[in-house]
């Protein structure tokens, strides 16, 4: 289980690896991956492992484990002259999730992931009331990360590294009066938030047996109620944001409520968000596009099976596609007793 973080060891982690998943998805559900040939994907494939921290024996190396989201630190391991930078080369969860993530998309087989060291390092991260930090060199510590930690031992079917007894608690007592999730105890209720602690419940296997029936219908009537001026808003007095589309529709759709929303509405303000000349879209109507905003906007766009889209699995946002082959990888794991999974 995790310390307390220290102040002065709070890394600057890149964030290129989340860019990359963004990128990849977003191309997948366009059905644009064919726009790189066997050779591209490849190599982007021995990048993704190339930012793989590979621990010695000792335990707490083993702990620092995972993936970096970019190469500045990696750039240190082994020179003496930046030692105490060195030191702050730890993984991130985020990072080892799209990591892991970007993997399935280019359809790797994850033999090259180092399974153990990337379990010791989500269960290094782990606090005794549930949640997740980010990185051993310290991090805030709530429910985006505890997602990730469940996304990650989902994918490579290791479940070991989760007190999920705890975590459960954890996104129990996150829920507010407003009837939804916050990032934890007796915070604002949120949609991203929400999403990470249903999808988390979803991953983990425990969605059923621990929302009361009363609890759903709660969480489904305050996400329903941050439909405003077509689009999604993430908590009350706020505007539509893109991004949200996703968020709050991939939550919806995990509780078998999607059809709830006005989605003709939702299809026309997320389209409204769209640059005419870079085609990307943005957090708002008539503002700058970006990355984050371009690939949720369109994952959302395919949970509402619009535009040629392909669908998107509502928990682990990748391609349903994708999924299927990290399905095929679980089978072959299961029927080979010698691969640890």
């Amino acid at each position: 289980m995790c310390s307390s973080p220290s102040p002065s060891l709070l890394p600057s982690q890149l964030s290129l690896m989340a860019v990359l998943y963004f990128a990849l998805s977003g191309l997948d559900l366009l059905d644009g991956l064919s726009e790189l040939d066997k050779e591209e994907r490849q190599h982007i494939i021995n990048w993704i492992y190339s930012l793989q921290i590979l621990p010695g024996n000792d335990r707490d190396e083993q702990a620092c484990a995972g993936f970096r989201g970019g190469t500045t630190l990696a750039s240190c391991r082994g020179e003496s002259s930046c030692d105490t930078v060195s030191q702050l080369d730890c993984g991130h969860i985020t990072m080892t999730y799209t990591a892991l993530a970007s993997l399935i998309i280019l359809g790797d087989d994850l033999s090259r992931v180092e399974r153990p060291a990337v379990m010791a390092h989500v269960a290094a991260l782990q606090c005794p009331d549930g949640s997740f930090f980010s990185t051993r060199g310290g991090s805030e510590n709530d429910m985006r990360f505890m997602y990730c930690a469940a996304a990650i031992c989902y994918i490579l079917q290791d479940f070991s590294a989760i007190n999920t007894t705890s975590a459960t608690k954890y996104i129990l007592n996150s829920m507010s009066y407003e009837g939804a999730m916050g990032q934890g105890t007796h915070l604002e209720a949120h949609g991203g938030s929400s999403y990470c602690a249903i999808a988390t419940l979803h991953l983990l296997g425990k969605l059923d047996s621990s929302l009361s029936r009363t609890q759903r219908e709660r969480l489904v009537r305050w996400l329903v109620e941050r439909q405003s001026g077509g689009g999604l808003q993430g908590r009350p007095n706020k505007p539509p944001d893109t991004c949200y589309a996703f968020w709050i529709g991939a939550t919806l759709q995990i509780l078998g409520a999607l059809d709830y929303l006005d989605t003709a509405a939702l299809r026309q303000f997320v389209l409204s968000t769209q640059d005419p000349i870079t085609g990307g879209l943005a957090k708002y109507p008539n503002s700058n596009p970006d990355g984050l905003h371009t690939y949720l906007g369109i994952s959302g766009l395919s949970l509402l099976r619009k535009d040629n889209l392909k669908p998107v699995d509502p928990a682990l946002n990748i391609s349903q596609q994708a999924l299927s082959h990290l399905h095929q990888l679980h089978k072959n794991i299961s029927k080979n007793s010698t691969v640890p999974c």
